[in-house]
């Protein structure tokens, strides 16, 4: 199993018990940025995910498919989650990180690239219906788009 390979199943299985032993997936000064985050470091590191399993019950990670190799790698995942104070699931949304290892084959850098208008936001009444709204306001008319 390569580095990516071993990343993703980290990911796929991760576990509130697992932020114990993220030394072993990242190497001390790693950078993990999302948009919502910017961290660098295992305490930044392990304050992202436990706020993700504060806030969100059922939260887990799959992961779709993988490129890369031992440098460099992209892994497609879906998340699906609950957000404690709600009664209803959300819907899963998906996304792409860019990792990059260090020689030892841990992450130095986790990049996450999502949309959080729309795979979050826009799951919200309020927000959601702004969301939807400025879509629409800012796509191209559907008939512009099919003229070539």
């Amino acid at each position: 199993m390569n580095a990516l390979e071993r990343y993703g199943a980290f990911f796929g299985n991760l576990q509130p018990a697992d932020l114990e032993r993220l030394d072993a997936v990242f190497v001390e000064n790693a950078r993990f940025q999302d948009p919502f985050n910017d961290v660098t470091g295992l305490p930044g590191i392990r304050a992202v995910f436990e706020h993700m399993y504060a806030n969100c019950a059922m939260a887990r990670f799959e992961v779709i498919e993988s490129i890369g190799d031992e440098r460099v790698g992209y892994l497609r995942w879906r998340f699906h989650f609950r957000l404690k104070r709600d009664r209803q699931d959300r819907r899963p949304f998906e996304g792409v990180s860019r990792v990059v290892f260090a020689d030892d084959g841990r992450c130095r850098e986790h990049v996450d690239y999502w949309d959080a208008a729309s795979g979050l936001y826009a799951q919200f009444p309020v927000v959601g219906g702004l969301m939807r709204w400025l879509r629409r306001r800012l796509a191209v008319p559907a008939a512009a788009a099919s003229t070539s």
